[in-house]
């Protein structure tokens, strides 16, 4: 299931009183495909979407809209629920809807019942995205001028919405996670918010593994090649001149090197005969390094 349906579901259950089932329907009507006097028709791809529009379209105005299925090319099946007529125009008296433009009624979406408004809206054109993929919540808008009512009603939300159009169609999409958990928290969607939030703790937990991991692998590999250029060093240094040309303290390093490749430069230091700091046995390796490259250009131990 998709997280838009765990969306739908939770909001499903949340409309029962009649206020809300008012404002709910409002929503649904309002964005719906077609709007007019003599016929409307509501489409979904969520059967939650469209049997919650009949029984709430049913319960407010004692008439059972005309339900079917279509399945499209892709194979996805498109419920529709129309109603026609005079049962339409009974719709624009109630909701006082105006002929030839969308427009939300401020006086219909009470402070009170403003979020199931959004809830209704979302049950006819939203979708969101799973978050484990991306966070990415929209609403396909049936005209510019609703689009840009409900990006205003969003953003006095706290949600950063804006709008595009895509494909003809008008598009308010929220991108943060924090716009879109509120969002889902104002529509009545609070459990999928904790998911959503649950989901972001857990992707931020792992990209700090893999940072750190990827730290981790990237020191291993500048160590593996500082210690490779230490060992060519010294046996660079022992086919010229031997080991045994060198200083007890740098000869003591470059045995130890030469039988424990990999050995930290901190380990090297603490099992030398006179334990000594990180630092130290650095010195040294780069004392063995000029002193190798000086014999690679012909020139002698000093």
């Amino acid at each position: 299931m998709s997280f838009s349906n765990d969306v739908r579901n939770e909001i499903s259950t949340s409309v029962n009183d009649k206020d809300r089932r008012f404002a709910c329907l409002y929503g649904m009507l309002l964005f719906c495909r077609i709007l007019s006097r003599e016929h409307i028709c509501f489409q979904s791809e969520s059967r939650v979407s469209a049997e919650l529009f009949s029984s709430l379209f049913e319960a407010v105005f004692k008439y059972r809209p005309v339900t079917g299925e279509h399945i499209r090319r892709n194979g996805a099946i498109l419920y529709n629920c129309e109603i026609k007529g005079e049962n339409a125009e009974a719709v624009f008296q109630k909701y006082r809807l105006a002929d030839g433009a969308r427009v939300i009624d401020s006086e219909i979406i009470a402070t009170n019942s403003l979020g199931v408004f959004t809830a209704g809206v979302f049950l006819a054109c939203g979708s969101v995205n799973d978050p484990a993929k991306e966070y990415h919540l929209e609403f396909s808008c049936p005209d510019e001028g609703l689009a840009s009512q409900l990006v205003v009603l969003l953003n006095d939300i706290g949600a950063t919405a804006k709008t595009m159009l895509r494909r003809g169609q008008n598009i308010v999409y929220i991108k943060g996670s924090e716009s879109i958990e509120d969002t889902l928290t104002f529509i009545g969607a609070s459990q999928c918010t904790l998911e959503l939030m649950n989901m972001k703790i857990y992707k931020d937990i792992r990209n700090k593994a893999n940072r750190i991991a990827n730290c981790d692998a990237a020191n291993i590999d500048k160590v593996v090649k500082a210690a490779m250029k230490q060992i060519e060093d010294i046996k660079f240094i022992d086919r010229a001149v031997g080991i045994e040309s060198l200083s007890e303290e740098l000869r003591e390093v470059a045995q130890l090197r030469l039988e424990n490749t990999d050995m930290s430069l901190q380990e090297i230091g603490e099992n030398l005969s006179e334990p000594i700091s990180r630092s130290g046995v650095n010195h040294r390796f780069q004392k063995l390094a000029k002193m190798a490259d000086e014999l690679r250009n012909g020139g002698s131990i000093k």
